[in-house]
């Protein structure tokens, strides 16, 4: 049967199906839903621009080097097509856009899988075959060997980036070259093709499976610890018990180094950074219980005024809250997540 306007559908379908069935069981399964629908398609949007610039810069860099295609599908292809997959990811941990390492393994795939939507396209046009074999292993294999390495990149990244600090540069680096090693060992069938598929479509899921469970326990944790202290201090600044704890205390020999007017918008920024960190933490109870919870309007708003607040108080201000205010890469992403 002629296929439409000479498009290779059912390859295309054969080739594709896998991986974008893959990311979406991956975002079914996630009980806390971290990932919104909107930002899994910009990811995969933006994987998609990533492998129409590698195409370009494979082919500079091939003739820059003066390698054969093969060679450089080798050698060469693993380093610059994973350093342009990550550069991504590595945007989205170090901005505070991913919580948890379930988020960072889901647009990290999510990432790949767009990579891979791009490249099987193009590959189709390239090398057009009817061979539906071919189409499976390149979409069992070579697109969830994509996403897998990105999905790597962002599982390592996020969990260093906890332990030590999203701003260094170093914790990008173990899984970087993870990634690199599993795509440069793919591309040189060391196994034949079908048994390289079937060590992906084995290991990738326990892979996940793992990061799942560690990734859940590790949300119901800081949720308890979190939403509790939180609350705690919010009691105590509006019902005026303050003055009595050591909190009122250290916030009482304040009064010598800001003015009054300074101070009152710190106990502000305090208060309103409390309310959002609670909302936030709501509404991931919420959708764990399979509620789906509507924006609030009054968020935007409630933006607005940290923002205002926390020029006004400065610098020095801030830092005199740190005790208070939760800065680390989990708590900021949850008022990006709120925002949202």
């Amino acid at each position: 049967m002629p296929e439409p306007w000479g498009i290779p559908v059912v390859e295309i379908l054969v080739s594709l199906f896998p991986v974008l069935a893959f990311l979406a069981a991956l975002r079914f399964l996630d009980s806390y839903k971290l990932v919104g629908v909107r930002s899994l398609l910009v990811t995969i949007g933006v994987g998609c621009g990533v492998a129409a610039l590698a195409s370009v810069v494979n082919e500079q860099v091939m003739d820059v080097l003066r390698l054969e295609r093969h060679e450089y599908a080798l050698y060469v292809a693993p380093v610059t097509e994973e350093l342009l997959k990550a550069g991504f990811m590595i945007y989205l941990i170090s901005s505070k856009r991913v919580g948890f390492m379930v988020d960072g393994a889901i647009q990290g795939f999510a990432v790949g899988a767009g990579f891979a939507v791009t490249e099987n396209i193009f590959y189709l046009f390239m090398v057009p075959s009817t061979n539906l074999f071919l189409w499976l292993i390149r979409g069992l294999g070579t697109a969830m060997m994509h996403g897998a390495s990105t999905a790597i990149v962002g599982i390592a990244s996020k969990s260093l980036a906890d332990r030590y600090s999203s701003s260094n540069p170093l914790v990008y680096l173990p899984g970087l070259l993870l990634a690199m090693v599993i795509h440069a060992t793919f591309n040189h069938f060391f196994m034949p093709a079908l048994i390289q598929t079937v060590v992906i479509l084995v290991g990738l899921p326990l892979v996940m499976l793992v990061v799942f469970e560690r990734s859940e326990k590790a949300t119901r944790h800081w949720l308890g610890v979190g939403f509790d202290t939180d609350r705690e201090l919010l009691e105590m600044l509006t019902t005026g018990n303050l003055a009595e704890t050591r909190i009122g205390v250290y916030l009482h020999s304040l009064q010598d180094r800001f003015k009054g007017e300074i101070l009152a918008d710190m106990l502000c920024l305090l208060r309103l950074y409390l309310e959002l960190s609670i909302s936030a933490k709501g509404l991931l109870l919420m959708r764990e219980a399979g509620f789906e919870v509507k924006p609030d309007p009054e968020v935007r708003e409630q933006f607005n005024e940290l923002r205002y607040l926390e020029k006004s108080i400065g610098r020095t201000g801030k830092l005199a809250l740190l005790p208070f205010l939760h800065t680390s890469t989990r708590d900021l992403w949850q008022l990006n997540l709120l925002g949202e």
